[in-house]
């Protein structure tokens, strides 16, 4: 079975094309960079609105099938914001009907688990899942993605790029704060705000920017920023290993491209004796691929919608999706 799927669930509109096979026949995608000030959602949604035809004829070439050849459509039914998410949902609607095929909505959080679990070798992980809407540890049990911790307020990423917006570091700030922080040398006091299991990170940027304001140096910010918040990821993330007995950590999300993310999560579980997995890096952030692999899974393991079934959720969340397609 080939899928076609569409990812648009914030900045990106991707377009995956995958087989049963787990083969990656495409995976083109097309960003939303705003000239100025952050992202608007009614914006990224004309942009994705303008690019949507093109890349699914750019896949095709890509991928070297036809339109007919396609069995199945897949799309990002949520989280994300409404706008951007109606664009994927309305061009999927669109292909279902005129090439009369069925069409399958995914949870995009759980996209993230299954395309690692699927490309990297791990079996039953425990996700860190970090981008710019979403701050979450994910892990499967009784038929569930459970959700064992997450942000109480703001998406790291969103984190990120607010804190670099604010310090003139331009829109989609995480690699340039990871740049600075390289040359930072001073940890500077910041609020390390774990509460139980989830975290909170709206504090830490405003305490970030009052250090701005005191005249600190922006590489100090920056390495303080990320020494601090990826301690609290560390240590949410092993203690939910601890109370599930997990040997696996996956890690997914656009800000999981961090090295230095990389480099703690990497020491943590390798003291606790267990493995770290992370997909390629086209397939960490928001892209098709994930989008219908997933849908390749649910269709397969017997979920069927109709054009009905396909609203789009913007708080669709991890935990309300049945697993139907693992034991």
């Amino acid at each position: 079975m080939i899928t076609l799927g569409i990812e648009g669930t914030a900045h990106t509109l991707g377009i995956g094309i995958v087989d049963s096979d787990k083969k990656i026949l495409a995976n083109v995608l097309n960003m939303y960079r705003p000239p100025r000030g952050g992202l608007h959602p009614r914006e990224a949604a004309n942009h994705h609105a303008d690019v949507v035809s093109s890349l699914i004829l750019k896949a095709l070439e890509e991928s070297g099938v036809t339109m007919k050849e396609i069995d199945l459509i897949s799309f990002s039914k949520g989280p994300g914001l409404g706008p951007c998410l109606r664009v994927a949902a309305t061009a999927a609607r669109s292909l279902s009907i005129i090439l009369n095929k069925p069409i399958i909505g995914v949870n995009h959080c759980v996209a993230h688990v299954e395309i690692g679990r699927a490309t990297t070798g791990c079996t039953d992980p425990m996700l860190l899942y970090v981008s710019g809407g979403n701050t979450q540890i994910i892990s499967f049990s009784n038929r569930k993605y459970r959700i064992f911790g997450e942000t109480l307020d703001i998406g790291i990423g969103n984190m990120l790029d607010k804190l670099g917006r604010e310090l003139g570091l331009g829109y989609y700030a995480g690699p340039v704060i990871e740049e600075l922080a390289k040359d930072g040398d001073e940890l500077l006091e910041l609020p390390y705000s774990v509460k139980g299991m989830d975290m909170s990170f709206s504090g830490i940027m405003t305490a970030a920017l009052a250090l701005h304001r005191k005249g600190c140096r922006l590489e100090d910010i920056a390495f303080s920023i990320q020494e601090t918040c990826f301690a609290m990821l560390a240590e949410v993330t092993e203690r939910a290993m601890s109370h599930t007995g997990k040997k696996e950590v996956l890690l997914g999300g656009g800000v999981i491209q961090n090295m230095r993310l990389r480099e703690m999560i990497g020491k943590m579980v390798d003291e606790r004796g267990a493995k770290v997995y992370a997909p390629d890096k086209k397939l960490c952030a928001d892209n098709g691929v994930m989008i219908a692999w997933l849908g390749n899974l649910m269709y397969s393991s017997g979920v069927r919608m109709s054009i009905a079934d396909t609203m789009v959720e913007q708080k669709f969340r991890t935990d309300k999706v049945n697993v139907t397609w693992r034991n």
